[in-house]
């Protein structure tokens, strides 16, 4: 049985038939051609497919599509512009990025965390992303990079 979906996707009212036990994940990527948000673990262990519902850090793979009716949904791709984001620029120019596996849900974490805290420490930074693995960079680079972007934000 499909139901009836609409929600905000990167600022535009989208519409779909979604099964029960689609995820947000499947509808974002199969369905919408918005690969960013990345297909990994589908357990909510990893982070790879994190997005924002209703300004908020989620795993896609752990919500269930028909939950999102009437929501806001945000992924990486709503960063795209002519200009990188600055967290994007900050992301290369600090090389806080190696395979590329984990950096979208990365960039879509760090982005919740400086709309609410516009000049968090080293430590928020950790816990803000301690969802999201990463198994190339040592993070290092990836809060010296999220400390620049927000540097740049004011």
């Amino acid at each position: 049985m499909n139901y009836p979906v609409s929600f905000h996707l990167n600022g535009k009212l989208i519409a779909v038939q979604v099964t029960a036990q689609e995820s947000l994940l499947d509808v974002l990527r199969h369905r919408l051609g918005l690969t960013g948000a990345k297909e990994a673990c589908n357990e909510g262990n990893c982070g790879a497919c994190t997005v924002l519902l209703d300004s908020l850090p989620v795993y896609a793979c752990m919500v269930l599509a028909v939950e999102v009716d009437g929501a806001a949904v945000e992924t990486v791709e709503d960063m795209e512009s002519e200009e990188l984001h600055p967290l994007q620029k900050a992301m290369i120019d600090q090389q806080g990025l190696q395979c590329g596996y984990c950096s979208s849900g990365m960039l879509v974490t760090a982005q919740a965390l400086l709309a609410h805290n516009s000049r968090p420490n080293k430590t928020q930074i950790r816990e803000a992303l301690a969802g999201n693995l990463c198994r190339c960079t040592g993070y290092a680079d990836i809060i010296k990079a999220i400390q620049v972007a927000s540097r740049a934000r004011r």
